[in-house]
């Protein structure tokens, strides 16, 4: 049997220092955040139209990943959104499941899109 040899495609020091979602140690905490909360933006439908919203399996990745890294860099930002990185760790912890009924996220929706508004304002 011969043996096999593997190598990297990639160049070692092209990804050093990079999280595989492609963010940077370095960003700030809220920048971070902020990040995210514009990631899962890109998939929610227009303001006001909530109830017409599509809780595809997609989005609802997308809101885990607010969901976890809000709760890893939430506490890190200015103190004045706290009560909006509670929220928007909670309504993401529910519009994170699939089995949460239609009604409870399409409420969980509109809270979170408050939040997320004030999160986004308060790191500009």
């Amino acid at each position: 049997m011969l043996p096999v040899l593997l190598a990297g495609c990639q160049d070692a020091a092209s990804s050093a220092g990079k999280y595989s979602t492609g963010g940077d140690p370095t960003d700030s905490p809220c920048a971070r955040v902020v990040s995210a909360i514009g990631y899962a933006g890109l998939m929610l439908g227009p303001k006001g139209q909530e109830e017409r919203q599509h809780f595809e399996d997609a989005l609802t990745g997308r809101l885990a990943e607010v969901h976890g890294i809000t709760r890893e860099f939430g506490g890190r930002l200015p103190g004045s959104l706290s009560g909006a990185v509670e929220t928007v760790e909670t309504t993401t912890a529910g519009l994170s499941r699939n089995d949460v009924p239609r009604e409870r996220r399409v409420a969980l929706l509109k809270s979170y899109r408050a939040a997320a508004d004030r999160i986004v304002a308060g790191c500009a």
